[in-house]
């Protein structure tokens, strides 16, 4: 009852002043940057976090996570009309979505879409609000060393399910924590990486790191795989038939369940949602064959499934202040950026902020099925826009917002440094995200380490002695210990195939 009387208190702040402006405002350009192809979540939170500078911080958040779950929404449109998936979680619905538009049934593949988000996202959100005040008071109890733990156990996570190589994921993450180190250190206030450089005594920016791997990168990329632009289908009629109803409902139901334990788990991303809930609707139909040519439960399922991820991944934020995917680690960066340090205490701390951007993302999942049903032939107009205008505009935006967030030329040279890194750790198939998730938790696990050394005057038995951070310490041993056999497996039985060939 006492988190039902706190959403309805966050429901008198999320609809009062600028609000609710900037709800609608998150969530339009969420479906901006959507529906067009190349940018997704990620690399469209990241460059439009210097616009969030000067507002207040529950505004500026709830547009961060309108533009979040909004380019969930958006991507699909893309996917269904032109076959050509706005974000990487799309790419699953573009199977049967695509055919299905071929077929005339544009309109009932993107409306089972949008219902499925809606629902998917809108329980996703009641689980934040109900599951995370207890899932808070549990964290509370956390000292450094569990705290330190259950950080390394997300990151484990992240390196074991992250990329197809768990070296690759490794060295990103190293990087990422080499990268968190430079500037002063916490404790002794020495200087550590700088070069005599003083722009990087306070460290690099979390901004320019973050626009440049996740947007300069994706413009290379895209610019150099040319995406094909098509000419978008017809929508007519946006509900499914009478028998269609019932596995449709079935599949929304199972797409949600799935998506939400896979959201809570640190290191998944929407995409292993969206291919686990389409393999799972096929596994359970009663004609397989039909999947790839236009099966309904092919669209509604993986759709509500990486909407249902979305929401869910916010959980461990709000509630231990651990990102769960990049997207989340953009948004956290963006916490520490207005000054708010998301884990059990902001319960306590900020409870008004924490019921605001709750109660807000139920109203953005309304506003996004209202604009999702009408307006998709406009949304998918906008995708056909030739990228060699796009893209351009999208550079200067970055530049501009990348050098108004400290008025320097320092942070813009340090965002396209990034994006070629960037670039060529994409083709290299090295995980970006990786490297992101360890320098934003960076400066966390140093000084949990430091705090959880010092109470035990430098004895490392520490994290196995007190009984939760030595169950997480096991924890992540035994996944580090499953990916190297995976990985061991995996090239053995590359090797056996190479050989009989």
């Amino acid at each position: 009852m006492e988190s039902l009387s706190m959403l309805f208190e966050g429901f008198s702040l999320a609809l009062s002043g600028w609000n609710i402006f900037f709800c609608l405002l998150g969530v339009t350009i969420g479906m901006l940057v959507g529906v067009m192809p190349g940018l997704g979540p990620t690399a469209g939170t990241a460059m439009l976090i210097p616009l969030t500078f000067g507002m207040d911080p529950m505004s500026a958040i709830i547009m961060l996570a309108g533009i979040y779950y909004g380019a969930m929404y958006g991507g699909t449109i893309t996917a269904v009309l032109i076959n050509t998936p706005g974000e990487a979680a799309s790419v699953i619905t573009a199977l049967d979505g695509y055919q299905m538009a071929k077929q005339g049934r544009a309109g009932v593949a993107l409306g089972v879409s949008a219902i499925g988000s809606f629902v998917g996202g809108t329980i996703a959100v009641l689980g934040l609000a109900f599951i995370g005040p207890p899932l808070a008071k549990l964290a509370l109890r956390f000292g450094p060393p569990e705290f330190f733990a259950l950080m390394m156990l997300g990151l484990l996570m992240v390196v074991g399910l992250m990329g197809k190589s768990l070296i690759r994921g490794i060295i990103a993450a190293v990087f990422g924590l080499i990268l968190s180190l430079i500037g002063m250190d916490p404790v002794s206030g020495t200087t550590r990486f700088t070069f005599g450089q003083l722009d990087l005594l306070n460290g690099l920016d979390f901004v320019a790191i973050a626009m440049g791997l996740f947007g300069i990168s994706e413009i290379l990329m895209n610019v150099e795989n040319k995406l094909k632009e098509e000419k978008p289908h017809a929508v007519k009629g946006m509900f499914p038939s009478q028998k269609e109803v019932r596995p449709t409902m079935k599949a929304i139901g199972r797409g949600t369940g799935l998506g939400f334990l896979l959201g809570l788990i640190p290191g998944t991303n929407a995409v292993i949602a969206s291919i686990m809930s389409y393999s799972m609707e096929k596994k359970l139909a009663k004609d397989p064959s039909r999947f790839g040519k236009g099966a309904i439960e092919g669209v509604a399922g993986p759709e509500t499934a990486n909407n249902a991820y979305s929401g869910a991944a916010l959980i461990p934020l709000f509630t231990l202040g651990l990102p769960s995917s990049p997207t989340v680690a953009v948004i956290l960066g963006a916490f520490i950026l207005h000054g708010l340090t998301p884990g059990p205490v902001l319960f306590q701390s900020n409870p008004s902020f924490v019921w605001g951007v709750i109660a807000s993302m139920f109203i953005g999942n309304i506003l996004l099925l209202i604009m999702n049903l009408p307006l998709a032939n406009i949304w998918a107009k906008i995708a056909t826009v030739p990228y060699k205008l796009l893209f351009p505009i999208i550079l200067i935006i970055s530049v501009l917002g990348c050098y108004s967030v400290n008025n320097s030329l320092w942070d813009v040279g340090v965002m396209i440094v990034f994006g070629i890194l960037g670039y060529l750790m994409k083709k290299l198939d090295i995980p970006i995200a990786a490297v992101v998730l360890t320098f934003v938790l960076g400066n966390q696990i140093e000084s949990s380490l430091l705090q959880s050394l010092a109470m035990s005057d430098g004895s490392l038995m520490i994290f196995i002695s007190r009984p939760i951070s030595g169950f997480l310490i096991i924890l992540a041993l035994l996944i580090l210990t499953f990916s190297i056999i995976s990985m061991v497996k995996s090239k053995r039985d590359i090797l056996v195939s190479d050989v009989e060939m």
